[in-house]
């Protein structure tokens, strides 16, 4: 499985998910920061873990290739991209079809972006609601790629 950490910040979800991928799989962590991606870097590799792949890079740039990714995750970050339509439009090229895409949002977060908002950012690129999990203040949403896109 090839998964993508976009917006990865400090790397507190990469970690998890390179050990969710195995020795087989790869995660890349995507971030425009780089005193992000290093702090990531230096928790993969306190891990043990040689499966994740960095790029220091805005979402929405489409600087990731077509098809690549079987899941992709953007926790807590949306609010913080300005382009947010290119965001999605990158994401739902990098998933191959049938790829799941998890979007957390919490209202904690000072960038909070509602589910309206994300919904309808998906469904502009073409993504299609999976599941949702919580309510409105806190929240889990999978978006799909449909299959043959």
């Amino acid at each position: 499985m090839t998964v993508l950490d976009a917006g990865c910040g400090p790397g507190r979800l990469t970690v998890s998910l390179a050990k969710s991928a195995g020795a087989t799989g790869r995660v890349v962590a995507l971030d425009l920061q780089p005193g992000m991606l290093m702090r990531a870097k230096v928790k993969t590799d306190a891990a043990g873990l040689r499966n994740v792949e960095f790029i220091e890079a805005a979402l929405g740039s489409n600087v990731l290739s077509a098809d690549q990714f079987d899941r992709a995750v953007l926790v807590t970050v949306l609010g913080e991209i300005p382009v947010c339509e290119a965001a999605f439009a990158e994401l739902y090229r990098a998933l191959k079809p049938g790829g799941l895409l998890a979007v957390v949002e919490v209202i904690f977060d000072p960038h909070f972006q509602t589910r309206g908002t994300v919904t309808s950012l998906a469904y502009s690129v073409g993504f299609r609601e999976q599941q949702f999990f919580g309510h409105r203040l806190a929240y889990v949403i999978h978006f799909v790629k449909p299959p043959g896109n």
